[in-house]
């Protein structure tokens, strides 16, 4: 669920500059000109480097990414201001497309381009950027992420500074600064500081909002959404941190163009629950109704399973892209389980949407599924595969099957495509190899059967069944000794199906 979490993360977030993690495996281009402030890291000297350095940031790039492109600029003149900060922040970055730097890529799991990793205590500790991409945006956080994990508040104009109208804000109040409550708040305040601020204080009465008179210790958890602020008193480290995460996603997600909610919205998608999506357009007459029993849902639903999020047509392109959902079906729900499956409720009106999430529910939904339609005409070399004809195709298929998942602006993509028309071509007279392909941007790939986490990704189904990732080289000849090893030719499947059968029959003559 991982990649298809990130990759839903990148769609619905498109246009607001996140790089996707599924990419197409181009040629890089050359490097841009080495910077002065900012270090160039290879595996050769990257450990060395680091383990140097208290809090270091490294930007993990490739030389084609647009994004990568975007960010240099800015990443070098954040890293010449702050090498005036006392002490220095160091940024750095790698070249994670550079075949000697894929171990590095490995190591800090990287997904996409760029991706930045704050690196602390000599390497020991590694926590993802999740600040601004401008210059003046790195510096402000970069700033705050090396100072404390948390603020002390000691008086009225302090709270007002950290406490954010337009931000999850953590503050601890506490009677004095020691003991095993104010341990395990300052050990989550250093494990989730990229995440969120937090701040503490000796005085409930200088907070904003909340009973003043309550004395510590507990946590009050202050946010620009839903009840605006929620206390706790449990302080185990585990309980603590489920209760800031759960605390800081609001009952329904908001999505729209106004970026201050962007970063809910991503931390929805993140979250390991079923996810319960409604997209409507915000300025249409029946918006109001609709929202208002979406939210009485939710809260009907409040500590379950379900996550919720309402997205406004405009700016839900990305997702609509992603499910292959079409404008005339809003206002629409859909739910998307943890192992991709995805329900669809189009055209909905506000009196449906209790009854049909009840439904979803109770396991009375079917399952949707994105697809292209079958195609009416199939006569190229390479047959056409969608996602609703891939079960007849090729897993119920009594032919060998090679199926290439693809993108249509993927350039290998485009080199491998001849190539797999001639091999085509080479078996038009053998009626068990079928050489297929599938648009995997406009059709669901089942994640239960093929693992696509780039483009091309190539699987061989033998008449049998068994199922082969293909990893060798893309030329005609190595591609068809490959089917050739691993075909089932029909008299060998027979025979295998014959001995199936003998040795059913003597299993039960025993017994």
């Amino acid at each position: 669920m991982g990649r298809v979490r990130v990759f839903l993360i990148c769609l619905v977030l498109g246009f607001f500059l996140i790089a996707s993690s599924v990419r197409c495996d181009e040629d890089a281009a050359s490097e841009s000109e080495s910077k002065e402030f900012v270090l160039t890291l290879v595996h050769s000297n990257f450990s060395d480097v680091v383990s140097k350095h208290d809090f270091i940031v490294v930007e993990f790039y490739a030389p084609w990414c647009g994004h990568c492109k975007k960010l240099a600029p800015e990443y070098e003149k954040a890293a010449s201001v702050l090498s005036s900060h006392d002490p220095p922040i160091v940024l750095a970055k790698v070249d994670a497309n550079d075949e000697v730097n894929k171990v590095l890529a490995t190591e800090y799991d990287i997904k996409g381009f760029p991706t930045l990793k704050i690196l602390r205590k000599g390497g020991k500790t590694v926590q993802e950027y999740k600040g601004p991409r401008d210059a003046d945006g790195i510096v402000d956080y970069l700033k705050k992420q090396s100072g404390p994990a948390s603020v002390e508040i000691t008086s009225v104009e302090v709270a007002n500074s950290v406490i954010d109208d337009k931000k999850v804000i953590i503050v601890g109040v506490f009677p004095k600064f020691s003991g095993e409550e104010f341990d395990n708040f300052t050990a989550l305040a250093d494990n989730l500081r990229s995440d969120y601020e937090f701040g503490h204080t000796l005085d409930a009465k200088l907070l904003p909002r909340g009973d003043s008179s309550v004395s510590g210790p507990f946590v009050r958890l202050f946010k620009p959404f839903d009840e605006l602020f929620v206390d706790s008193k449990e302080f185990h480290v585990d309980a603590l941190k489920k209760f800031v995460e759960e605390s800081s996603i609001p009952l329904v997600t908001l999505f729209n163009n106004d970026p201050d909610n962007h970063p809910y919205v991503i931390k929805f998608f993140n979250s390991d629950s079923p996810k319960a999506m409604f997209f409507l357009n915000f300025s249409n007459e029946e918006a109001e109704s609709l929202k208002s029993k979406y939210r009485d849902v939710a809260e009907q639903n409040k500590g379950g399973d379900l996550s919720f999020l309402m997205g406004d047509l405009e700016a839900s392109q990305g997702a609509f892209q992603y499910f292959g959902l079409k404008e005339d079906q809003v206002p629409l729900i859909i739910v998307q389980t943890n192992d991709g499956k995805k329900y669809l409720k189009p055209n909905v009106k506000p009196e449906e949407i209790a009854a049909w999430v009840k439904d979803y529910k109770d396991g009375k939904v079917s399952q949707y599924k994105k697809s292209e339609p079958i195609p009416q005409e199939n006569n190229e070399p390479v047959k056409v595969v969608v996602a609703e004809s891939l079960q007849d195709v090729v897993m119920s298929s009594d032919k060998n099957v090679l199926l290439e998942f693809y993108a249509p602006w993927c350039g290998h993509c485009k080199k491998l495509a001849p190539i797999l028309d001639e091999v085509a071509i080479s078996y038009e007279n053998d009626a068990n190899i079928l050489i297929a392909k599938f648009d995997a941007t406009t059709n669901d790939v089942p994640a239960d059967h093929f693992d696509v986490k780039g483009y091309p990704t190539v699987y061989f189904k033998s008449a049998s069944g068994n199922l082969l990732p293909y990893d060798g080289d893309r030329t005609k000849d190595d591609i068809i000794d490959f089917i050739e090893k691993n075909r089932d030719k029909k008299g060998q499947q027979a025979e295998t199906i014959t001995k199936e059968t003998e040795g059913d029959a003597g299993s039960k003559d025993e017994l």
